[in-house]
């Protein structure tokens, strides 16, 4: 015959057995009255040492010294419960990221009988978010020396070796002109071979630093780049606004990897960027009708696709590839608009 238990008594039973979250009372005062095994877990003290004692016990020196536990106190009273995150202080000393609501507790004629107070341990997940922060913030610190760096070095190839290319490209027509007949063509076709070094060294410089991204556009950035490369896709302009610099130079860069993609391995007969505004921030699309991952060698290598999701995720933002039934590749990606 099963136990007539009352529902309340049912209720004090699962509070005391639940071992993830600390769950206790206090008294209108902030002291412990009632004390539950996660309690116990995530604080060290048990029931025995902590009952009767201020709830400001579990609160470092510094928010104790503010007053922090009183104004807590203060905000569930008059709003009804309080949610909060910070460190707490276990029985041995050390500290643990704390999740902790507190409700104020009334009884039918409306007078403050005390607090319910939950707490949960968040240590590791703040860890983990930590940790994740710090890589992106690498991240981005990576990406930005890398444009710094692409940027120098396109500089100092357009600056230097292609300014000297030209002089000596203009010095061999003149040369060319003063020549006999049968010299001349030896010389013409040395300033053949210079002509096309620096129209090579041009593409390259472009390739490294795409120039015209801030002064004319992504959109045009790309079909210049599409242009150069003599590859067909379309571009499909929806942005509601240009992105700013950062944001314009990953999306090029991602754009660029994926297009080269699709030119070295995709063996695709067409191909599209989509450059659309979606949650307050840019959603690209690149999209090809060829032979999707699955045809791709395995041993070729991973495409660059590490190299697109970590700029994406520098950027705050994130990255997706993949396949549909019908054929192709999908490359994703979207980045927040941090500008006001």
């Amino acid at each position: 015959m099963q136990p007539d238990w009352q529902d309340s008594d049912l209720f004090r039973l699962l509070v005391l057995g639940v071992r993830d979250y600390g769950i206790f009372m206090l008294d209108p005062g902030g002291h412990i009255v009632s004390w539950n095994a996660g309690a116990e877990r995530i604080k060290g003290w048990a029931a025995e040492e902590i009952i009767g004692r201020h709830f400001s016990t579990f609160y470092p020196p510094e928010d104790v010294r503010s007053g922090k536990p009183e104004w807590e106190l203060r905000v569930a009273k008059a709003e009804g419960a309080l949610e909060d995150e910070g460190w707490r202080v276990r029985k041995d000393g050390t500290r643990f990221w704390a999740n902790v609501i507190i409700t104020a507790l009334y009884d039918d004629t409306g007078e403050l009988r005390g607090f319910g107070k939950v707490t949960r341990d968040m240590t590791e997940r703040r860890r983990a978010e930590q940790q994740l922060t710090d890589r992106r913030r690498l991240l981005a610190h990576l990406v930005e020396a890398q444009e710094q760096e692409r940027q120098r070095i396109a500089w100092d190839v357009h600056d230097d070796t292609i300014q000297a290319m030209v002089a000596v490209d203009m010095r061999l027509q003149l040369l060319a002109r003063k020549l006999p007949q049968e010299h001349r063509d030896t010389v013409d076709q040395l300033d053949g071979a210079v002509r096309s070094a620096i129209s090579r060294l041009r593409n390259l410089v472009f390739r490294v630093r795409p120039p015209g991204i801030e002064r004319q556009g992504l959109r045009d950035a790309l079909a210049t780049y599409l242009a150069d490369t003599a590859m067909m896709a379309e571009i499909h302009n929806e942005l509601e606004r240009e992105p700013g610099d950062d944001a314009a130079i990953t999306i090029f860069r991602i754009c660029q990897e994926a297009l080269t993609n699709i030119r070295k391995h995709a063996r695709a007969s067409s191909a599209a960027v989509h450059l659309s505004t979606v949650d307050r921030g840019f959603l690209v699309r690149v999209v090809d009708d060829g032979v999707g991952i699955a045809g791709l060698d395995s041993n070729s290598g991973h495409f660059g696709l590490i190299e697109m999701r970590e700029r994406a995720e520098a950027a705050g933002g994130w990255c997706t590839v993949s396949s549909p039934e019908g054929g192709g590749t999908v490359v994703e990606f979207w980045l927040p608009d941090v500008r006001p």
